[in-house]
């Protein structure tokens, strides 16, 4: 251990409060929060995916440390010096993770994907599982202190039953209405008029961002709770892909799931029943679970 992350251990075994730096990127938020669970500053900024957008993300991180130096009134040097703890979206392995350190003014930081905050913050330290279904979307299980992730790829070859992959789901089966594959309803001739017609459709989807997609998805939990047959039929589908998800990671009856992210909980009532029961509301927020494990990592005093 070098002499600076010895005396950053040593300070936070004296100091168990000590403030810490921990930012928590998705698909629609990033958020940067100062100080401990209990007591800390927080701002709330756009998008961070750093496989996505690698400048956007930097930019965003970046930008958010400014504007949360300037409401502690702190200087930028002095922030950027504290133990730190990123967990952002699109962190795919050590190469992206070493390559988003490298962009970063960080001197003492640990980079991992946005799923360990989420699942630390909605579990604490109980055995659990999750179902994450923001913009992008994964899952993971907790048990006996060990973590376990599946999901995570982004929008291009997974995020089952996220945002995007219910809102993109909306359109193509949109489309498939005026190929009649399927038989129109309601919710897809709203979506026609909406974009004035299936080439609108191609033409907004050619050029929407992950985002833009995801924004559609309340439209369908909306048609789906007033009974609309083909977005009912996008909702059970996105619960089947939870519950296959889960059952691979090895959720069992008697192991508590929370539902996070802005459409976690939207697919309460399409799961099965076994699953249903055991549902509960997350601990805390994954900006929570990110200053655990800054704390965690300032403890440790690793380099």
């Amino acid at each position: 251990m070098s002499d600076k992350s010895y005396a950053i251990a040593e300070a936070m075994k004296n100091a168990p409060d000590a403030n810490v730096l921990a930012i928590d990127g998705g698909g629609t938020h990033c958020r940067i929060a100062y100080g401990s669970c209990e007591n800390h500053s927080l701002v709330d900024m756009g998008a961070a995916n750093v496989s996505s957008d690698f400048e956007g993300a930097v930019n965003t991180i970046l930008g958010g440390v400014e504007a949360l130096c300037a409401k502690l009134q702190m200087p930028v040097a002095d922030l950027i010096a504290c133990p730190c703890y990123i967990g952002v979206a699109g962190v795919t392995g050590p190469q992206m993770a070493a390559r988003l350190r490298k962009a970063l003014p960080f001197s003492h930081v640990q980079v991992t994907d946005d799923r360990p905050p989420a699942l630390r913050g909605a579990l604490g330290a109980k055995d659990g599982a999750i179902a994450h279904c923001g913009t992008g979307s994964f899952w993971g299980v907790q048990l006996g202190g060990a973590q376990k992730f599946a999901g995570g790829w982004g929008y291009v070859l997974g995020d089952e039953a996220s945002g995007h992959w219910l809102g993109r789901a909306a359109l193509s089966a949109t489309l498939e209405t005026v190929d009649e594959r399927r038989c129109a309803t309601d919710f897809s001739q709203s979506l026609l008029a909406q974009y004035d017609g299936a080439a609108g459709i191609v033409r907004f989807a050619t050029h929407a961002r992950p985002e833009e997609i995801a924004a559609l998805a309340p439209l369908v939990c909306s048609a789906a709770a007033q009974d609309d047959p083909l977005a009912l039929a996008l909702m059970q589908a996105g619960a089947q892909e939870i519950t296959q998800s889960l059952t691979a990671l090895g959720w069992h009856e008697g192991l508590d799931l929370c539902l996070t992210g802005g459409l976690g909980g939207e697919y309460h009532p399409y799961l099965p029943p076994a699953l249903q029961a055991r549902i509960t509301a997350p601990a805390a927020a994954p900006i929570i679970g990110a200053l655990a494990l800054a704390s965690d990592f300032a403890r440790e005093g690793v380099a």
